[in-house]
């Protein structure tokens, strides 16, 4: 795209008025990193639902510490701060993950699949990731922070370092997408999402439907370990139960997995 579009700023927070999730938005053009600062506001007392959105970051990160490719003004690029009790926060990544498939559904009639844990993915290409960030003292969860890094706008066949494993709204659909709508539609669906696990709600049932990890053979790394198996189920936790081949199950809490065709 030649000319970048501004997000419309004050037109999703009016949108949002209301909810708990947008109830506060900060827009930065540059930033080192999102998830940073929301743990910053956080600390300084921020509310429930903050939202932190930045064109540009230096610093920025996934899981296991990796650079996220963004060119400003294409993507979106956002952590939102909640203060979740200690048995909602399973569901916290569950509810950005459900979110970012129904903006993907809604801008494109795509449907969009997860790959455990926290990864959106259409037709086996990333579009999304998450990471999830808490800050605990004792058996006391003060806040929880939730990165959001989305492709909107992004053609991955101009930066080659991603090019066969990333997708965007506009690769799978073939036309920009409205990055403030884009916006608009992910935050509203995270706040109703957070209402229903503020409500008792679990986030399992319908995670585990878009879950591609199921019943699939994968491999597990997670340090020096390795385990291998066919993806079975996930519990209340979200923790994936492992089927090796010796029919014994294994619960895994964290990794990277590797799909095997």
């Amino acid at each position: 795209m030649d000319t970048i579009v501004p997000l419309n700023i004050d037109g999703v927070r009016k949108a949002l008025s209301g909810g708990i999730v947008g109830s506060a938005v900060h827009y930065h053009a540059l930033l080192p990193s999102t998830m940073d600062e929301a743990r910053r506001l956080a600390l300084d007392g921020a509310p429930d639902g903050t939202v932190v959105i930045a064109e540009e970051q230096t610093k920025g990160r996934g899981r296991f510490s990796r650079v996220w490719v963004s060119p400003p003004g294409l993507n979106l690029a956002l952590s939102v701060l909640l203060r979740p009790e200690i048995p909602q926060l399973p569901y916290i990544n569950m509810a950005a993950a459900l979110a970012v498939c129904d903006v993907v559904h809604e801008l494109t009639d795509l449907s969009a699949s997860i790959k455990w844990p926290n990864d959106v993915r259409i037709g086996g290409r990333k579009l999304s990731g998450i990471l999830v960030e808490t800050d605990m003292v004792g058996r006391q969860l003060n806040h929880a922070v939730v990165g959001i890094g989305m492709n909107v706008n992004l053609d991955p066949s101009q930066h080659p370092e991603i090019a066969e494993i990333a997708t965007s709204i506009l690769a799978e659909s073939g036309r920009e997408a409205n990055r403030s709508e884009a916006l608009r539609l992910l935050l509203g669906h995270l706040d109703r999402y957070h209402a229903e696990i503020r409500g008792g709600a679990s986030l399992r049932e319908p995670w585990a439907a878009k879950l591609e990890t199921l019943s699939m053979t994968i491999q597990v790394r997670w340090g020096d370990d390795v385990i291998e198996g066919t993806g079975e189920s996930v519990d209340e936790q979200g923790n994936l139960m492992v089927r090796k081949a010796d029919g014994s199950s294994v619960t895994v809490v964290a990794g990277e997995v590797t799909l095997q065709v």
